[in-house]
């Protein structure tokens, strides 16, 4: 992925469609019209340009997230793999008052599985047990997922170049040991206003969250911007997402047999 692509006049005009979306609170058309539908090295230009624009704006790089990992999903859209975007400190809504958080457009929710990292995965080596390895702990997270595009009318490329369709996340406050389970394993309940809304498994990650780690980690260092010690990793849907209104209850919990391994609670404040 060539940074100079940077400068191509399609991808200047997709980023400036959706810092227009961004900054205006107006949802804009897809645009995969400037870059095409599926031209992955265009479509993470663009993507990089967004994140140099909120980094200039004042917002810390905290970690990455992963999306697509659902087989269902990928075949949705007709992609062979995940892509990636990036978390900013403004976008925990955990701990980030609201007047300081990017708008929502088009919110939905899903439930996952967050890594934070312990080490720096740079090595040659990079394999679910080399990750399992670099992970300081893991918790129960939601992602609040978000779409610039109108009507989430998106191809690969139009969640790509908009970072990976991201909003907000919220993570739990149980710590997991990452020896002291098997994320494959694991089973995800997430209720909505206290109605089951989505189900899933550890295994719907990718076949596992350390693989999914292990494709970033490996992806992150190819393109000379490895993963580092301390920062986050939203590592997947493990069910499908839920849409999200204004008033919103959502609880999230992760599941060994019948024992709440962590859990994590999140309401769409009303404004």
């Amino acid at each position: 992925m060539r940074t100079d692509m940077n400068d191509a006049p399609e991808v200047r005009a997709a980023a400036e469609r959706l810092t227009r979306a961004r900054q205006g609170g107006e949802p804009v058309t897809p645009v995969r019209d400037l870059i095409g539908p599926d031209d992955v090295a265009l479509a993470y230009a663009v993507q990089r340009i967004g994140v140099r624009e909120r980094t200039a704006a004042g917002a810390r790089r905290v970690g990455r997230k992963i999306g697509l990992t659902s087989p269902a999903v990928q075949r949705q859209l007709g992609v062979d793999r995940p892509d990636f975007g990036v978390l900013f400190d403004d976008m925990d809504a955990g701990v980030t008052p609201w007047s300081r958080r990017p708008a929502l457009l088009q919110p939905k929710v899903e439930a996952e599985l967050a890594f934070v990292l312990g080490a720096d995965l740079d090595g040659d080596r990079l394999d679910a047990d080399s990750v399992r390895a670099a992970v300081d702990h893991a918790v129960a997270a939601l992602e609040i997922v978000d779409s610039r595009i109108a009507d989430w009318d998106i191809s690969f490329a139009d969640t790509v170049a908009d970072n990976a369709s991201s909003g907000w996340f919220v993570l739990g406050p149980e710590r997991l040991s990452p020896t002291g389970f098997e994320p494959r394993a694991i089973t995800m309940r997430m209720t909505v206003d206290g109605e089951l809304a989505s189900t899933g498994t550890g295994a719907d990650c990718l076949g596992d969250p350390l693989e999914a780690l292990a494709w970033l980690a490996r992806t992150a260092r190819d393109i000379g911007d490895p993963l580092r010690a301390g920062e986050t990793v939203l590592s997947g849907a493990l069910g499908p997402m839920a849409p999200l209104r204004p008033g919103a209850r959502v609880r999230s919990e992760l599941l060994t047999g019948t024992d709440v391994l962590g859990a994590v609670d999140f309401t769409l404040e009303e404004r």
